[in-house]
C-alpha cells in the first residue's frame, strides 16, 4: 500500500517548471541542437518540439527525477526494440546527448529533472478529428495489435513499476482520486460504474495474460497518414510514458476508451478496432469479457485523474483541454449495459452464444396453424401508400389479421418499416426484440420454467435461474412470488377490440429489461441477451434472415458487370416515399440524386393510374387508343410554336439517338457538333456525341469522324475564364461550325451543362451558335433529358434560359417518374424527313401505360405546384450551399438553379485542383448519415444535386446540415 500511495502522490505533482527559454538552453547545451521551439501538451511532464533550420524535428522530454531512471530506460529500450522489428508501427528513436548519454539528470532552478531527446514522428494526430471512420478505427485496432506483438518478447526491469494508469490497479486508484470530490452525487455517479466494472472483472482477472504493454495507444499518441481522400491511416505511436508489464487486453481497452469521444455517442463504434485487433492477435474469451469493464474503468480513471490534476495544476491547458473529451468518454462508456457490450464484443470476435435451456410452453394448446404472422418489413404488402407511418399501424394490422383465425403475431428479429424515421442522421430502432400477440380474451399463460413473479410497469416478470420472461399488456395476473413450471401466471383481457394484446420478450440477464426495438447495428448483440420467444410460444415467430450480401453475389453473378451500382457496399433499397428511400433494415435515406423520380417515390396517384391502365390494356403504339393521342397533344402543347410533332420512345438515350437520325435526315449531312465533357446516352449515336470521360474513359479517343466536339464552355474551370470568356467559347464553337460549312447536319448540347454539375452556359452562347448552324442548313438539338421538364424551377425548358428555340427537343427521365419513357419533339417538316428512310417504331414508346404515366406526371407537376417548389426550395438550397463556401475552403463553387445543382469541391481555389478522392469519401459519409449523393463531372469532384421536385424545405435543410457536419467533422 505504501508503494501504491507513492505513485499516487507522484501522479498528483504539477509538471516541472520548465519554460520554452529553458528548453532552448537545454537543447543547445546538452544535446547540441538549435531551432524553433514549441511546447507540446502533457499531463505530468513537459514536452517541447524543436525544428532545426535544415528541417529536422525532435522532441525534448522533461520529467521529475523521482519518475525513475530505470522506467525511462525501459521506454528507450522498448522504442529501439520495436524499431528493429519488421512490420511494427513507427516509433520515435531515442538520441544521445553531446556526452553520449540517453538520459540526462539536470537541476533546473532547484528542481531535479530527467531529460531525453527523441526523433519527432510526422503525421496527423487522430485527436483533431471529431469523426473517425470505421476503416480508421479498424486501422487503429490493427496497429495496437502489431505493437502488442512487437512487445511480446520485450523484457526490462523498468517495466515492473507502480503506475496510476495500470488498469490492474484501476479500482483503488480511482477511488483514491475520487476521495477529494466534495459533491457526493458527482462522486457516486463516477464510483458506481467503477464498482460494477470491478465486480465483473474480478472473477476474470486470474486468466488475463500479462506482458509488456504500451498502455497509451490513444488518439493523442497515434500519428496517421492522411490519404488524398482525407481518410486517416494510423502509422506510428509516440509517448511510451505508460509502458509497463500489464494485462494484454488492458492495452486494447485504453485504445477503445480513447475512441469513444469520436463515436458520436455510440459505444458500438469501437467494434471495428476490436475485430481488427482480434484478427491479428486473438484474445481469449476471458480477455474479451474483461474488455468492456476495463474500458469503463479506464474512463473513470481518466475523469478522476483530470479532476484531481486540475486541482493541483490549474494552469495545465493540456488537461483542461482534454477533460471534456474524457467526460464524454465516461458518458458513452456507461450509456449501455455492460452485458450488452460484452455480447457485442464476443459476437464480433466470433464466439457463439450459449444455448438456451429447456423450457415448457407459455400458451398450452395453442395451434401454430391458427397464428397469422404479420409482415411489417419494408417489402410488406400489408401497407397501403404511406400508412406504414400511421399511428398504431402495427396494432391495427395485427388486429385485422387476427379476425381471420383469432390469433395473430408480429415477428421477432424483424426490421420494421413502421419504426423508420424519414430524416435521421443514424439508423432508427427498427429491429424487433419482442413479439406482439393478438389472442382471444381469456387466453391462459403458464410459467414455462420455475421462477419468481414480480410486477414491472404494465406487465409481469418471471425470473428463472437462466432466463427471464417479460409479459406486458391487459392481463389478469397471478400474485407475486415463486411459481413452478406449468402454473398459471396470466390471462388476456379485452383490449377494447374483442381481443387481447400481449407483448412477449425474453432476457438472459435478470437485471436487464430488453428494449422492444433496437438499432440494426446492435441487433446481433441484443439477440444474444434477448433471444427469440419462439421456444416458449411453440411456433416459429422469427422473421427470415436478410440476404442482402447473397443477393449482391447473385447480382454480380448474372447481371453484366458494366451495369454498376452506387457505393461499394450499397444498402438494399426496396421502397420509396416522396424524396425518401427505405432499405430492408427500415433505414430511411434522403434521395438527393434521383432525377428519374420527378414527382417523388411511391406517388399514390401515379400508382392508381398505372394499376387502372394495366388492368385494362397495355400494347404498342401501332394500335389505336386514346392515351397516345392525348399525351402527344399535351407534349406538343408544352413546346414552343412550330414544334408540334412528337415521337414517343423508351429512354433518353433512344431520344438522342433518334434526334441525331432526324438531323441527318433533315439536312442530308452527317456531321454533328457537340460539346466536350457532355453526356447524352449509351446507344451508338447518343454515345458517339458524348465526350464525358467520367462515363467513358476512352471517350476522347474513340469518337467517330462525323462527331466534332468543341471546347466545354465552363466559365468556372474551363479553358477560358474572366470577363470575355463567353465570347471566346462562342468563337471556338463558331470556328468549328464555319470549318464544316454546308457539310453540317446539326448541333447538340444540354442548355444547362448537366453532367458537368449543372453549369450554366455563357449568356448568348446558344443564340449565336443556333444562328450559325441554321445558316448552314443544320438543325439545333436541345437535350433536355436531365435539365428540362421543370427541374430548373425558373422555366419549364432549359433552353428558355438562353432565350432560344431549338429545332428538336429530347426529353426522358423525369417525364415517366421511373417508367421507361422518352420523347422527341420537333417540327412536322423534320419528322417527315425521317419517313423517307422508312417508318419508325419503339416497342414500348407511347404504350397505353407509358402514356398514362406521362400524363399523370404532368397532372401532378401542375396540381402540386412542383415546378414552383423546385424554384423556391431550390433557390433556398442553393443559398445555403453557397454559405458553406464561406466556412470551408474545399467548397469551390455552386452551379445550376432550381433543383439541378452542382457543388464543386477543389483543393485550391486558385489552381482549382479537383478534390476527386475527397468527393467520393464525402458521398460515403453522407450515406452513413442518411443522404444519397453521388459525384459527377469529368473529375468526379461535383456533387450532382437533383432530387425529386417534391423536396421539402425540411429535407433540404437536413441535406445541408449533414453536409456541413461532414465538412466540419471529417469523413
Amino acid at each position: 500500500m505504501m508503494a501504491e500511495q507513492g505513485f499516487l502522490d507522484q501522479a498528483e505533482r504539477a509538471r516541472p517548471a520548465v519554460t520554452v527559454e529553458d528548453a532552448a538552453v537545454i537543447l543547445d547545451g546538452v544535446f547540441g541542437v538549435r531551432g524553433r521551439i514549441v511546447e507540446l501538451g502533457s499531463q505530468q511532464d513537459r514536452n517541447f518540439r524543436l525544428e532545426t533550420e535544415d528541417g529536422r524535428r525532435f522532441v525534448l522530454k522533461v520529467c521529475h527525477a523521482d519518475y525513475g531512471f530505470q522506467a525511462l530506460d525501459a521506454q528507450n529500450a522498448a522504442m529501439r526494440h520495436i524499431g528493429a522489428r519488421a512490420g511494427a508501427p513507427m516509433v520515435p528513436t531515442p538520441l544521445q546527448s553531446v556526452d553520449g548519454r540517453d538520459i540526462v539528470e539536470l537541476d533546473i532552478r532547484g528542481e531535479l529533472c530527467l531529460l531525453r531527446l527523441l526523433t519527432y514522428l510526422d503525421g496527423q494526430p487522430l485527436t483533431r478529428r471529431t469523426h473517425l471512420g470505421a476503416e480508421t478505427i479498424a486501422g487503429l485496432g490493427a496497429m495496437a495489435a502489431e505493437l502488442s506483438l512487437a512487445l511480446a518478447d520485450f523484457a526490462h526491469p523498468g517495466l515492473d513499476r507502480a503506475l496510476q494508469w495500470d488498469l490492474r490497479r484501476a479500482g483503488p486508484v480511482a477511488l483514491h482520486l475520487l476521495s477529494s470530490l466534495t459533491d457526493p452525487q458527482r462522486k457516486r455517479r463516477l464510483a458506481d460504474p467503477l464498482v460494477a466494472a470491478m465486480r465483473r472483472l474480478q472473477p476474470l482477472s486470474g486468466a488475463l495474460r500479462v506482458q509488456a504493454v504500451h498502455h497509451d495507444v490513444t488518439d493523442d499518441n497515434v500519428v496517421a497518414r492522411e490519404e488524398r481522400s482525407g481518410r486517416l491511416v494510423p502509422e506510428g505511436v509516440i509517448d511510451f510514458g505508460d509502458i509497463l508489464n500489464g494485462w494484454l487486453v488492458a492495452d486494447l481497452a485504453v485504445t477503445c476508451a480513447a475512441l469513444l469521444h469520436h463515436a458520436d455517442g455510440d459505444p458500438f463504434a469501437i467494434l471495428p478496432a476490436v475485430a481488427a485487433y482480434h484478427a491479428r492477435l486473438p484474445l481469449t474469451e476471458e480477455e474479451l469479457k474483461a474488455l468492456w469493464p476495463l474500458i469503463v474503468a479506464r474512463a473513470t480513471v481518466l475523469v478522476a485523474s483530470s479532476e484531481r490534476q486540475l486541482a493541483v495544476d490549474p494552469g495545465n491547458d493540456y488537461v483542461a483541454g482534454n477533460i471534456d473529451h474524457e467526460r464524454l468518454i465516461f458518458d458513452v462508456a456507461n450509456s449501455v449495459p455492460m452485458a450488452l457490450m460484452e455480447a457485442a464484443i464476443l459476437e464480433v470476435a466470433g464466439f457463439a452464444p450459449q444455448p438456451l435451456p429447456e423450457m415448457g410452453l407459455l400458451i398450452p394448446g395453442l395451434d401454430p396453424a391458427l397464428v397469422h404472422r404479420v409482415d411489417l418489413t419494408t417489402t410488406s404488402t400489408a401497407f397501403e401508400a404511406a400508412d406504414f407511418l400511421a399511428p398504431r399501424i402495427e396494432e391495427r394490422l395485427l388486429e385485422l389479421a387476427a379476425r381471420r383465425t383469432g390469433h395473430a403475431a408480429t415477428r421477432y428479429g424483424e426490421y420494421r418499416l413502421t419504426r423508420t424515421a424519414p430524416i435521421l442522421p443514424h439508423a432508427p430502432e427498427t429491429f424487433a426484440l419482442h413479439v406482439m400477440l393478438s389472442l382471444p380474451v381469456d387466453t391462459l399463460f403458464v410459467a414455462p420454467f420455475d421462477g419468481t413473479i414480480s410486477f414491472r410497469d404494465d406487465g409481469i416478470v418471471l425470473t428463472g435461474a437462466d432466463l427471464t420472461l417479460h409479459l406486458a399488456g391487459r392481463m389478469r395476473t397471478a400474485a407475486e412470488g415463486p411459481v413452478a413450471a406449468g402454473a398459471a401466471i396470466a390471462a388476456t383481457e379485452d383490449d377494447g377490440d374483442g381481443q387481447g394484446l400481449v407483448l412477449v420478450a425474453l432476457s438472459r440477464e435478470a437485471d436487464i429489461v430488453p428494449p422492444l426495438m433496437t438499432r440494426p447495428s446492435r441487433a446481433a448483440a441484443w439477440q444474444r441477451l434477448a433471444p427469440s420467444p419462439s421456444l416458449v410460444l411453440g411456433f416459429d415467430c422469427d422473421a427470415p434472415t436478410l440476404e442482402t450480401e447473397s443477393l449482391m453475389e447473385r447480382r454480380q453473378r448474372h447481371f453484366a458487370r458494366p451495369q454498376k451500382n452506387y457505393y461499394r457496399k450499397p444498402p438494399q433499397i426496396e421502397r420509396g416515399l416522396r424524396e425518401h428511400m427505405f432499405d430492408v433494415e427500415g433505414r430511411s435515406f434522403l434521395d438527393m440524386v434521383n432525377n428519374v423520380t420527378m414527382i417523388g417515390h411511391g406517388h399514390p396517384r401515379l400508382a392508381a393510374a398505372v394499376g387502372r391502365q394495366w388492368s385494362m390494356l397495355n400494347t404498342n403504339s401501332r394500335f389505336h387508343y386514346a392515351a397516345v393521342a392525348e399525351f402527344s397533344e399535351r407534349l406538343a402543347g408544352l413546346a414552343p410554336d412550330g414544334l408540334d410533332t412528337v415521337f414517343l420512345v423508351n429512354s433518353g438515350s433512344e431520344a438522342v439517338d433518334l434526334a441525331v437520325r432526324l438531323a441527318w435526315a433533315a439536312s442530308g449531312q452527317r456531321n454533328i457538333v457537340s460539346l466536350l465533357e457532355a453526356y447524352h446516352g449509351w446507344t451508338v449515336a447518343s454515345d458517339a456525341v458524348s465526350t464525358s470521360i467520367a462515363d467513358n474513359p476512352q471517350a476522347l479517343t474513340t469518337r467517330p469522324d462525323w462527331v466534332h466536339p468543341v471546347t466545354s464552355p465552363n466559365l468556372y474551370r474551363g479553358t477560358y475564364r474572366g470577363a470575355d470568356a463567353g465570347r471566346r467559347y462562342t468563337e471556338d464553337a463558331l470556328a468549328k461550325i464555319e470549318a464544316l460549312g454546308d457539310r453540317l447536319a446539326g448541333f447538340i448540347c444540354e442548355p444547362v451543362y448537366g453532367n458537368a454539375g449543372g453549369i450554366s452556359l455563357p449568356d448568348g452562347y446558344l443564340t449565336a451558335i443556333y444562328e450559325a448552324v441554321r445558316a448552314r442548313g443544320g438543325v439545333c438539338i436541345a437535350d433536355e433529358v436531365q435539365v428540362g421538364y421543370g427541374r430548373l424551377g425558373h422555366s419549364f425548358w432549359g433552353f428558355e434560359q438562353q432565350g432560344v428555340v431549338p429545332d428538336i427537343i429530347t426529353v426522358a427521365k423525369g417525364m415517366g417518374n421511373g417508367q421507361p419513357l422518352g420523347a422527341v419533339i420537333t417540327s412536322r417538316k423534320i419528322a417527315d424527313a425521317l419517313e423517307r428512310e422508312g417508318y419508325f417504331f419503339s416497342s414500348s414508346g407511347g404504350s397505353p401505360v407509358s402514356a398514362v404515366v406521362g400524363m399523370t406526371v404532368l397532372d401532378v407537376l401542375r396540381d402540386e405546384r412542383l415546378i414552383d417548389n423546385a424554384r423556391e426550395v431550390g433557390d433556398y438550397l442553393k443559398a445555403r450551399l453557397e454559405a458553406l463556401g464561406q466556412r470551408f475552403p474545399l467548397v469551390g463553387a455552386v452551379h445550376g438553379m432550381g433543383l439541378y445543382l452542382g457543388l464543386e469541391f477543389v483543393r485550391d481555389r486558385d489552381t482549382l485542383e479537383p478534390a476527386t478522392e475527397e468527393t467520393a469519401a464525402i458521398c460515403d459519409r453522407l450515406l452513413d448519415l442518411g443522404v444519397i449523393m453521388q459525384p459527377t463531372g469529368d473529375y468526379l469532384n461535383v456533387l450532382k444535386i437533383k432530387p425529386p421536385l417534391c423536396l421539402a424545405k425540411e429535407s433540404a435543410d437536413f441535406f445541408v446540415d449533414m453536409l456541413e457536419r461532414v465538412l466540419a467533422e471529417g469523413w
